[in-house]
């Protein structure tokens, strides 16, 4: 793979690149997947549309009643980027974590970090110390800019393993604050000098074994995700103001949130946290026109009674887990919103299969979006013919690239892109979900590692071993449930299961804690010795 001369000063990113030859094959097939060799894609996303429609549009809004501009979200994303260039000496290639929830403070930071040549690692607030060290460490981050209510965990892990880390909070009000430190800047900044194949972001995954995989993706590909997906599928108007409940941390809140809304000179609605019916409230009150959420916040919302809040919605996504046919067509029948539906993943950066307005069939997911092709290959990395159940493949403008990581093997396959889904394909070409390959937990739209889990289950005092498979969920798609083998003498009963879920809350992710808890006397395995999931599955099944 030839890469362009790079804007870096600091070489880790290429450095720690996949070998080429382990690279899947990636395509420019339509005129605006065609980019110039220098690209700094902060200055396309912001600076661009100010000099197309002006700094006077609204950008960013909370449900508090907060307004940032085109102009004040350039001036905010520039003075961070004095202030990591001048006063935290970063120079291009250095990589910046961000933590945080969804506010126009960590909006201003990512562009920021970009326009100083930066690489953006982003992660979610509610990661515990234990699950940001390894990113840390893998990606060398140099600077954290932290939301300060957030802050303890990243200290945390610089205290422990990340000695050099610069931790800089933010949204507080002490001198070393973010905001205090841009207060004194010009907030006049000419953006680094990137290739457009330079990285621009470090994405973590959640792998199925609790091991994040850091995504490698280039400035160019931030602008091939509304090149494909943002406008020739969910279209994007400058009256639109979007509204999404995943956190930035996933590329699917990123795109949907900055990516997609900033191109189209839209305005974002940002939420930090927000319950179904709080979110559908949400939508009324603030008379957002395009809402992307999980189906399990569709749904509950519906049964909450608040199905109208989502009438003036003009563009309705769903992503992060499968959309029943039945849930689409009670919103359809009930609403007038013709869900459209995607599958996207982080080593993709974003949606590559989905389908809107008269191209929608109720059941399947889509078919691929213009820009990338896709197909269905056997456990030998053949493709398959129609009605024929297989891996889901595909290529485009993007693709998989880990950071130093050998599991790059796994998800490149002659080239494809493998995503861990089964699907099928119709004779029609659309695409139709059938389940996913791996011990991934999908619940309310996140990903979690059920080895993961398990190690956190494992921790606790009282724990002997234990095993973690999904359940399915009326409400949230799925659930975790955890078999969990307890020390002689110890009484399984409501109050310890009770008290090995606040364990595991501690330990991870409050979200990934198991709401199901089922003590046994042992685990099954094989003459091996090694666990089968499977019979618990079953156990699960026979038991809803």
């Amino acid at each position: 793979m030839n890469l362009s001369p790079s804007g870096h000063t600091d070489s880790f990113a290429r450095d720690h690149l996949p070998p080429a030859d382990s690279w899947p094959v990636l395509e420019f097939t339509t005129e605006p997947l065609r980019y110039p060799e220098r690209l700094n894609a902060a200055t396309e996303l912001l600076d661009r549309q100010i000099s197309l429609h002006g700094p006077d549009r609204p950008a960013l809004r909370t449900p508090d009643g907060e307004v940032w501009s085109y102009g004040e979200l350039q001036r905010r994303s520039n003075q961070v980027a004095q202030v990591l260039t001048e006063d935290l000496g970063l120079v291009p290639g250095n990589r910046v974590l961000l933590r945080s929830p969804n506010t126009p403070w960590t909006v201003a930071s990512w562009l920021g970090v970009l326009k100083a040549g930066g690489i953006v690692v982003t992660t979610m607030a509610a990661l515990r110390a234990g699950e940001l060290a390894p990113v840390v460490e893998k990606t060398g981050a140099a600077i954290a800019l932290v939301d300060h209510r957030f802050v303890d965990d990243v200290r945390t892990v610089r205290d422990t393993v990340a000695p050099g880390l610069a931790v800089v909070p933010y949204g507080g009000d002490g001198a070393d604050d973010l905001r205090a430190r841009t207060a004194a800047k010009s907030g006049r900044f000419e953006p680094a000098d990137t290739a457009a194949d330079d990285v621009a972001l470090f994405c973590p995954t959640s792998g199925t074994t609790g091991e994040p995989k850091i995504t490698v993706h280039f400035h160019r590909d931030l602008l091939s995700i509304d090149n494909t997906f943002g406008r020739c599928t969910l279209g994007l108007r400058p009256d639109d103001l979007v509204a999404c409940t995943a956190p930035l941390a996933f590329t699917f809140g990123l795109g949907m949130l900055v990516v997609f809304t900033l191109r189209a000179g839209a305005c974002a609605l940002l939420t930090e946290t927000a319950t179904p019916v709080q979110l559908a409230e949400m939508v009324a009150d603030h008379q957002v026109t395009v809402l992307a959420t999980a189906p399990t916040a569709y749904k509950q919302i519906l049964k909450s009674g608040k199905g109208e809040h989502l009438a003036g919605l003009r563009r309705a996504v769903s992503a992060g887990e499968h959309i029943p046919p039945e849930l689409w067509r009670q919103l359809r029948d009930e609403l007038g919103l013709e869900i459209i539906d995607g599958i996207g993943a982080t080593e993709m950066l974003h949606i590559f299969v989905s389908a809107a307005g008269s191209e929608i069939r109720p059941g399947a997911t889509g078919k691929p979006v213009p820009g990338y092709r896709a197909t269905i290959l056997d456990a030998d990395g053949e493709e398959l013919g129609p009605g024929e159940k297989g891996r889901l493949a595909v290529i485009g403008p993007v693709g998989c690239r880990y950071l130093d990581d050998d599991r790059q093997s796994n998800y490149v396959v002659n080239g494809w892109n493998v995503t861990g889904d089964t699907f099928l394909r119709d004779e029609d070409g659309y695409f139709w979900y059938q389940a996913r390959n791996d011990n991934m937990i999908i619940s309310s739209g996140y990903n979690i590692a059920g080895p993961e889990v398990e190690a956190a289950v494992d921790s606790h005092p009282d724990v002997v071993e234990s095993a973690v498979v999904s359940r399915p969920d009326p409400d949230r798609g799925s659930v975790v449930c955890a078999f969990v083998v307890l020390r002689d003498g110890v009484a399984g009963d409501v109050a310890k299961a009770k008290e090995i879920q606040d364990h595991v809350k501690q330990r991870i992710a409050p979200y990934k804690y198991p709401r199901d808890v089922r003590f046994t006397d042992s685990l099954p395995r094989n003459p091996s010795g090694k666990l089968q999931h499977y019979k618990l599955r079953r156990i699960v099944k026979e038991s809803v």
